[in-house]
């Protein structure tokens, strides 16, 4: 049996061993299959009036190039969610949207993408911390 599960974990890779863990622990298989990414809808839009006012604040900061309040400000977001369309690397950045009475950075975030951070192509914002987006139109 070992030479098996090595055999269809070397050709299946995470999934069969995610599936194998399932099947010893007597879970269905269908519970640990991964989610794909699902791409943004026309319903996954917003406007910039439709932020919150801390969002619309934290626009104008974007476009002017700052200055911005938090360390984390305008550093590289990897998508690693993958629910933004795949770019380069270094193509999104993201920004704290502050929520009041919170004390750290809160959930709220504006993720944009581009070459030039002032001048983004494309910006999302999240109110639960990267679970969803909706993009930001003008």
């Amino acid at each position: 049996m070992l030479r098996n599960v090595w055999g269809r974990w070397h050709k299946g890779g995470a999934t069969m061993l995610l599936v194998l863990v399932a099947s010893l622990s007597g879970l269905s298989t269908d519970a640990v299959q991964a989610k794909a990414p699902q791409a943004l809808s026309q319903a996954d839009t917003m406007t910039v009036a439709q932020l919150p006012p801390q969002g619309r604040s934290m626009m104008t900061l974007i476009y002017q190039g700052g200055p911005f309040k938090h360390d984390k400000d305008g550093v590289v977001f990897r998508n690693r969610e993958r629910l933004l369309p795949a770019s380069a690397r270094d193509y999104y950045r993201e920004y704290t949207v502050r929520t009041p009475g919170e004390r750290s950075r809160g959930a709220r975030r504006i993720v944009c993408g581009g070459l030039k951070p002032a001048t983004p192509d494309a910006c999302y914002y999240t109110g639960d911390h990267y679970a969803s987006f909706r993009k930001i139109v003008q």
